[in-house]
């Protein structure tokens, strides 16, 4: 079994009784691994027959898969095409609990690494927007570049705190997820470095920073929209203790119980607190389902008034309509315009939400789509408008298979020979967008991003 801190055992052998021999028990198993199938990309059952892993359903997660622990995903090019997400399976269940539909306003207020908010953008199947926050500088750049690798084109992403968003944003989105910073009690069987930082005291100092990032996402969420608390910790305090303190603070909103996720635990309000209502939180028990430990509360806000009017980003900024070089660059090289307002930061341009309010006062590091550069009178697509592309949609592209040496050279960064043709060309996977690629004198010049390169298995049959 794994090294536990000594009074994390002592306080779970506590406040578990009989149930703490089978909880503890979990920690001489293997950590299950999952990944949710990109919808916005592939139709789910298309991928379980061309994915060379042995997948079986995640029952709460309809997008979500455990895959064998001899299978290495990170290490396909399917990977790097944006095909799945690596996720932890407990980890996709509050997206699905928030019930997103398109056309919402959603806002992941602690969003990064990207994968609950990728799961939220493909629910809003390319209608409506998510804001996907992220304070951390460091962390926020992990996020664009997962959003970017998935081919999301209606995320926003700010680094602002959840104080600075709500004065600008009151009583404003439909749907919110609060993917609270924690102890992370609940990934010590997987993350040795969560174990080594927890101390008995962190739980408390936890908790206080969760009330008030929960107290702010409830001013900016919109009467009759829906908000999930979420940590990935069996802590009391930061649990049923944090949900009972928002009941008693704002009482116009209430719990809810969703129907179809009768794979959880309820929440026990004997724990701390002792509220009845505490019974309607989700536990997730490593001992119980296939995934690590988690704890979830969905929050609905009582229909009284109106949702928060807000002016438009583009009516406050303007469009951009003349813009030649692009407007050369898609129509020789896509067989479609893009729609939507164009949006000009510096030398970048950007498809921006329609329905988008001003952030104008926020730190926003993408205030939408990125669709490439201007630069000396030309313009140069960015990696993200290539991971948005299907391969009909571009006049020339490239296509390797996904066991192939040439995808792994590509990935890799290398110029490849032997290719007729002039101009850019779309690089696809076994026809699924994987970059950019320009074609000059029978030469496959590599546009695949640089701070994304690696090497893959030498022998990458090995993962087929």
């Amino acid at each position: 079994m794994i090294e536990l801190p000594e009074a994390f055992i002592n306080k779970m052998e506590e406040l578990l009784g009989e149930q703490y021999s089978g909880f503890i028990e979990s920690y001489n198993e293997r950590a299950n691994q999952g990944l949710t199938v990109n919808t916005l990309k592939i139709d789910i059952k298309i991928f379980l027959s061309m994915a060379p892993f042995d997948l079986t359903p995640v029952p709460w997660s309809k997008d979500g898969f455990y895959y064998g622990y001899r299978d290495r995903p990170g290490k396909h090019p399917y990977y790097d095409a944006g095909l799945y997400y690596i996720q932890e399976p407990s980890a996709m269940a509050p997206a699905r609990l928030l019930d997103v539909k398109p056309g919402h306003k959603v806002l992941d207020l602690c969003a990064a690494p990207g994968g609950k908010a990728f799961q939220l953008a493909a629910d809003l199947k390319g209608r409506g927007f998510i804001i996907a926050n992220e304070i951390d500088a460091a962390r926020a750049r992990v996020l664009g570049e997962n959003l970017e690798r998935m081919g999301v084109k209606n995320a926003v992403i700010t680094r602002e705190s959840p104080d600075r968003l709500a004065k600008v944003l009151p009583d404003y989105f439909d749907r919110i997820l609060v993917d609270a910073p924690c102890s992370g009690e609940g990934m010590f069987r997987k993350n040795p470095e969560v174990r080594s930082m927890w101390s008995a005291t962190l739980p408390d100092r936890c908790s206080r920073r969760q009330k008030d990032i929960l107290g702010y996402a409830a001013q900016m969420l919109a009467p009759g929209g829906r908000m999930v608390y979420s940590t990935c910790t069996f802590s009391p305090e930061e649990n049923e203790g944090v949900v009972d303190w928002f009941l008693k603070q704002h009482p116009e909103f209430s719990l809810v119980t969703v129907q179809g996720f009768d794979w959880f635990e309820s929440g026990l309000p004997e724990w701390i607190a002792h509220n009845p209502e505490l019974s309607k939180t989700y536990r997730l028990w490593p001992h119980r389902i296939k995934g690590e430990g988690h704890f979830i509360a969905v929050f609905e806000r009582k229909l009284t008034g109106g949702p928060g009017s807000l002016p438009l980003f583009y009516k406050r900024w303007g469009l951009r309509k003349e813009l030649s070089e692009y407007k050369s660059f898609i129509k020789e090289n896509l067989y479609q315009d893009i729609d939507g307002p164009l949006y000009m930061h510096k030398d970048q341009l950007y498809l921006i939400p329609e329905s988008l309010p001003d952030l104008s006062s926020l730190r926003v590091l993408r205030p939408g789509f990125n669709l490439g550069v201007l630069r000396k009178g030309r313009f140069i697509p960015s990696h993200a408008l290539a991971m948005a592309l299907k391969k009909q949609q571009a006049v020339q592209s490239i296509d390797f298979p996904g066991n192939s040496k040439e995808i792994r050279q590509y990935i890799n960064g290398e110029t490849l020979n032997g290719f007729k043709g002039k101009g850019w060309a779309l690089v696809t996977v076994d026809g699924y967008s994987v970059g950019w690629a320009r074609l000059s004198g029978g030469l496959m010049k590599n546009h695949y991003p640089k701070g994304l390169r690696r090497l893959l298995d030498n022998d990458i049959n090995e993962l087929l």
